[in-house]
């Protein structure tokens, strides 16, 4: 029996690679105007760009509900599961850590553990992947749910907007208020830290933008071979662009990976979005 390792649709893995790594989604909820369904499963990236640019559309997101949880656990430890390690965006942006962590406690707290990873993207993303593989090797929960937790630790979140406004809307703003007045003249530079997404910078231009996001992506891998990951939305050309600057700045770094958002992200970053993601190598004892 082997460790069954879940997580939200934030993490936006490529597609494929999650059914790859036996990993087994919930996603959040999508409202597209009248319109519900579930974050890249019923709803696709193209739908809320679309949305998004409709202001007669309102575009909102909700955490899954703990009864989701419980019953994903349920099946999976019905199943055979020796345990369950459910892997999460970070508590300080949604409520979706805190609702699988009510269904852990319903189901039951010594088989379900649950991580926040305090990212979001492909910074969970990758952390689900560490949990995937070791769950793989046969490890225990408690060694899997370590190996999410470590590199979620050493991740690094970048990402450039066009506006702050659906960040402002959404809530999730925080210092970068102060930009809001100048926020038409500039391209925001922002940051995931401490489970938080926080202001970076300002730059007059998109390719400045992307100049910079690859400058701060070599700065944060260093010189070994960083995993390394693109995310978007409605930017499939200028993803394409930073991978390509990506590979030219960091030829130690794996295979870049590209995915694009959806609306648990895309409604509060808008389109236009453009980040990168970095984990740089474990550091040698």
């Amino acid at each position: 029996m082997t460790v069954a390792v879940v997580t939200d649709s934030t993490a936006y893995l490529p597609r494929g690679l999650a059914a790859q790594h036996g990993i087994h989604l919930v996603p959040l909820r999508v409202s597209l105007g009248h319109r519900q369904g579930r974050d890249t499963v019923d709803v696709s990236p193209a739908e809320v760009t679309a949305a998004l640019a409709d202001p007669a559309t309102p575009v909102g997101t909700s955490r899954p509900a703990p009864a989701e949880f419980v019953a994903r656990y349920r099946e999976l430890l019905d199943g055979g599961a020796s345990g369950v390690v459910s892997v999460h965006l970070s508590q300080r942006l949604s409520g979706t850590w805190e609702a699988a962590r009510i269904a852990a406690d319903e189901v039951d707290p010594g088989l379900v553990r649950v991580v926040d990873s305090r990212s979001t993207g492909m910074g969970l993303g990758f952390a689900v992947l560490a949990a995937a593989r070791a769950a793989a090797a046969g490890l225990p929960g408690a060694s899997v749910e370590a190996a999410a937790a470590e590199v979620a630790a050493r991740s690094r979140v970048f990402f450039c907007v066009d506006s702050l406004e659906h960040l402002r809307r959404g809530g999730r703003i925080g210092a970068a208020a102060a930009w809001l007045g100048s926020a038409l003249s500039v391209k925001p530079l922002l940051h995931v830290t401490d489970g938080l997404i926080e202001p970076l910078e300002k730059v007059r231009t998109a390719a400045r933008a992307t100049v910079r996001l690859v400058e701060l992506a070599g700065w944060a891998a260093g010189p070994g071979p960083a995993d390394l990951a693109v995310h978007h939305l409605g930017a499939a050309e200028r993803a394409e662009d930073l991978v390509s600057r990506l590979a030219e700045r960091l030829p130690a770094a794996r295979p870049c990976l590209i995915s694009e958002v959806g609306a648990a992200l895309g409604a509060h970053a808008g389109p236009g979005l453009l980040g990168v993601v970095v984990i740089p190598p474990q550091a040698e004892d």
